[in-house]
């Protein structure tokens, strides 16, 4: 059993990190600087709904160094893994305490706006000018869709990916009975 969720969270990172490689290609035409679709976010709610919040932050930080090696770039690693980190925690927290109210859509909103605050909050010291947090409305409202998306393909993932898991339990114990 522990041999398949290594090899599954082992699939879910390899995807994140595809995913943000090819992110990190596509050009989006956003009024702020820096602001992408948050793809390889998918991996982490989809990680934090399957396997819990300790997966999700190995996830999160295994894809965030692996792609950073994998593109080279060292400065938009701080950026990744802060955004990463934060956004898991703050997915985590919504998903476990309010996901009576809220979704996975929600969740991912809360986690993109999440990564909009961390990432800027990175930017601020690197470049020493809190004035960057001019640019935060502009990136909550860019949260707004780009977590809709995110947690809709959450939600169809993790609906499938639930069934993938249960039927290889199944599969997995009637195994073992025989």
């Amino acid at each position: 059993m522990k041999i398949r969720n290594i090899l599954f969270l082992s699939l879910i990172v390899a995807t994140g990190i595809c995913l943000h490689i090819i992110e990190s290609s596509i050009p989006v035409p956003f009024i702020v600087p820096g602001a992408k679709l948050g793809l390889a976010n998918i991996v982490n709610l989809i990680t934090l709904v399957l396997f819990g919040f300790k997966y999700a932050i190995f996830v999160a930080v295994t894809r965030c160094i692996v792609a950073a090696l994998g593109t080279g770039a060292v400065t938009g690693f701080f950026y990744s893994i802060s955004g990463a980190l934060f956004s898991t925690v703050v997915m985590w927290v919504v998903f476990k305490h309010f996901s009576r109210f809220f979704s996975l859509i929600g969740v991912s909103i809360f986690g993109s706006m999440a990564h909009n605050i961390a990432q800027l909050t990175v930017a601020s010291i690197m470049i020493h000018n809190p004035l960057i947090f001019t640019y935060l409305p502009i990136m909550i409202l860019v949260s707004l869709f780009t977590g809709y998306f995110v947690g809709l393909a959450s939600i169809y993932a993790t609906k499938h990916l639930k069934n993938i898991v249960a039927n290889q339990n199944d599969s997995f114990q009637e195994n073992n009975l025989q």
